[in-house]
C-alpha cells in the first residue's frame, strides 16, 4: 500500500515538473494571422508560423518574446514575414528547431541566420514527430515562398527563394487531428486531405487577394475538408486582406461544422 502511494506521488511530482497539462488537453493560443502557440497533453510547446512582434493583431503583451515562455519547437509553413516572422529569434533564445519548407531552412543555414541543427530540412509528404505524442505531416499549399534577409557581406536587404509552401496536418495519439493549411489558394488535394486525416479542427486562411476568400474557404471547407471544426484565419493584418470571419460563415450556409469566430487573438482553447 505504501509503494502504491508513493508511486503515485512520483507521478503526480513528473507530471508537474515535465509541464503537462492537469487535464491532458491540447491548447491552442492564437494570435491573429496564422500564429499559434500549441501544448501538448505532455507539456510540450510548439510554436505555428510565430509572427508576433510586427503583427497588428497579436496583443501587446505577446510582443515581448519572453512572454511566450519555453518553446520546443517551430513550425514554420512558408517564408514570408507574416509566418517565417519571430522564428529566428525564438529559435536562438530556446535552442528550438524550426521545421518547416526545406529550401527555407538550408537558405537560412548557408546565410548564417540558423546553424544547421536548428535548420532541420522537412518536405512534403514527410511525417516528423517533434515531440512525444504528436506527429506532424508537410503537405501541398498552393501558395509561393520569398524571405528578405539581409546580406551578412552587403548588409542590403535580398530576396531569396525559400523552397515550396506547406500547410501541415498535426495528429495526436489521442486520436484529435487538425490541419494547419498555411497560406493557399484552391486545390483539388483539399478533397483528398480530408478524406484521409478527417480533422476535427481546420485552421483555414479567407482574407483573399493573397489567399482563399471567404467563399473559396467555405467551398473548400464544406465540400472538400468537413472538419468538425473551423477556425477563419489569416485576415485584416493589411488592407488586401479584406475576407471576414463574417462572410465565411454567410458562405457556409447551413452546416454541422462549428465556426469558431469567438475565438479572439490572445485567447487559447482546449481540446
Amino acid at each position: 500500500m505504501l509503494f502504491r502511494f508513493l508511486g503515485a506521488i512520483a507521478a503526480a511530482c513528473l507530471l508537474f515538473a515535465t509541464g503537462a497539462n492537469a487535464q491532458g488537453k491540447i491548447q491552442l493560443q492564437w494570435f491573429g494571422q496564422s500564429a499559434f502557440k500549441l501544448t501538448t497533453p505532455s507539456g510540450k510547446v510548439v510554436m505555428i508560423d510565430p509572427w508576433l512582434t510586427g503583427n497588428p493583431m497579436c496583443p501587446p503583451e505577446y510582443k515581448d518574446l519572453d512572454k511566450i515562455g519555453k518553446v520546443d519547437v517551430i513550425m514554420v509553413t512558408h517564408a514570408h514575414g507574416d509566418h517565417l516572422g519571430d522564428s529566428i529569434p525564438l529559435a536562438k533564445k530556446n535552442n528550438a528547431p524550426v521545421w518547416g519548407p526545406a529550401g527555407m531552412d538550408q537558405m537560412l543555414s548557408v546565410m548564417g541566420y540558423l546553424p544547421a541543427n536548428l535548420a532541420p530540412r522537412f518536405g512534403k509528404g514527410g511525417t516528423i514527430e517533434p515531440v512525444p505524442g504528436l506527429k506532424i505531416t508537410a503537405v501541398h499549399a498552393e501558395h509561393s515562398s520569398e524571405m528578405i534577409l539581409k546580406d551578412p557581406v552587403t548588409g542590403k536587404d535580398v530576396s531569396l527563394a525559400a523552397g515550396e509552401p506547406q500547410g501541415f496536418i498535426f495528429q495526436f495519439d489521442n486520436g484529435f487531428t487538425f490541419y494547419h493549411m498555411g497560406d493557399t489558394a484552391l486545390f483539388g488535394d483539399m478533397k483528398l486531405y480530408g478524406e484521409k486525416y478527417k480533422p476535427d479542427l481546420l485552421l483555414i486562411p479567407i482574407g483573399g487577394h493573397f489567399v482563399m476568400n471567404p467563399k473559396d474557404a467555405a467551398f473548400a471547407t464544406k465540400e472538400w475538408i468537413k472538419p468538425k471544426m473551423v477556425l477563419p484565419m489569416h485576415y485584416g493584418t493589411n488592407p488586401f486582406l479584406k475576407g471576414t470571419p463574417a462572410e465565411f460563415k454567410a458562405a457556409l450556409g447551413q452546416t454541422s461544422i462549428k465556426v469558431l469566430d469567438d475565438w479572439k487573438p490572445g485567447e487559447t482553447k482546449e481540446f
